[in-house]
């Protein structure tokens, strides 16, 4: 097994590098994360300035409760990470924190590849992983076996040009029929994922609209409060035309609030626009896969859902 040490996590076999056993006490553990250390995950990322959604927590357990893995160290919390299962064969890692008292000691390194071979075992044979590293980190991650596939770059909208009403096109999310919304979310993500898009686009203090004139699905978009604002995700449109006017739709109510979307560089129509607006980008990170790249329409995504579970 190429000399790792192995290491039983609730029965799943993960296989980690010699060195991590070397930097942490032998009482380390590596198991399922429970919701209240979830909380405690999205706190500290709020911490971090990553602008989390008020019920991100909820959201992501609700989702799936079995894809979040934790260490800990003489039964003290030290960090956790998401592996979630979106189908057999697409899986994403995010929301990956040590606690800041408790870095450079080896206890990431460790949890990562725990968390990397432990999705792995909960996934089908050829199956794909997706992450979003900063920059820092996407060396680290290419020797875990990730490639580089687009930037994400996050921008900040703060605009006094708020509407007043929607777009009479643009009805509620769940108005929209469930075959027309799974197809359309289909062609934007790597798996048919319609149990998240309803329980997303229902969370509380979030408004989620469609484009969708003469019952034909252009696009739709989900805002929901994050720590000083807004989060816009997804954004997905047939083109500029109806990103623009979902975008405009979901700024009605959001009182001048700062507004963030995250917009891939693959759809350069997408990065253009959101320049075009005069929104600053505040943030950058790297979209990674460990596995076959999967094939999207990056030309409708000009928000993507989430950076934390895909």
């Amino acid at each position: 097994m190429g000399g790792r040490p192995m290491v039983t996590i609730d029965g799943a076999m993960s296989f980690l590098p010699q060195l991590c056993t070397r930097e942490l006490n032998i009482m380390s553990l590596l198991r399922k994360l429970v919701y209240p250390e979830l909380v405690t995950l999205v706190g500290w990322a709020e911490q971090e300035g990553w602008e989390p959604g008020h019920h991100d927590a909820e959201q992501f357990w609700n989702y799936d409760p079995a894809g979040f893995l934790a260490i800990e160290e003489d039964g003290e919390f030290l960090g956790g990470g998401a592996i979630i299962k979106h189908s057999d064969q697409f899986g994403f890692m995010g929301l990956f924190i040590v606690s800041p008292e408790r870095r450079g000691r080896g206890v990431g390194i460790r949890l990562w590849y725990a968390r990397r071979d432990t999705l792995l075992e909960r996934l089908g044979d050829s199956a794909t992983i997706g992450l979003d590293g900063v920059d820092a980190m996407v060396p680290f991650y290419a020797k875990g076996g990730f490639v580089q596939a687009t930037r994400h770059r996050r921008f900040r909208y703060q605009g006094s040009d708020i509407p007043s009403m929607a777009d009479h096109h643009h009805v509620s999310l769940q108005d929209v029929p469930e075959n027309d919304l799974a197809r359309y979310d289909r062609q934007c993500f790597p798996a048919e994922r319609l149990r998240f898009v309803r329980q997303w686009s229902q969370q509380n203090s979030a408004t989620s609209l469609a484009s969708y004139p003469d019952g034909n699905l252009q696009g739709f978009g989900v805002i929901r409060m994050c720590t000083s604002g807004w989060r816009v995700g997804p954004l997905f449109a047939d083109d500029v035309a109806v990103a623009n006017d979902l975008f405009d739709s979901l700024l009605v109510g959001t009182k001048g609030l700062p507004v963030f979307i995250d917009v891939p560089d693959a759809n350069q129509e997408g990065i253009h626009w959101v320049q075009q607006r005069g929104m600053e980008e505040v943030f950058g990170c790297e979209r990674m896969y460990y596995g076959k790249t999967p094939e999207i329409d990056h030309s409708k995504i000009f928000g993507v859902s989430t950076l934390e579970i895909g």
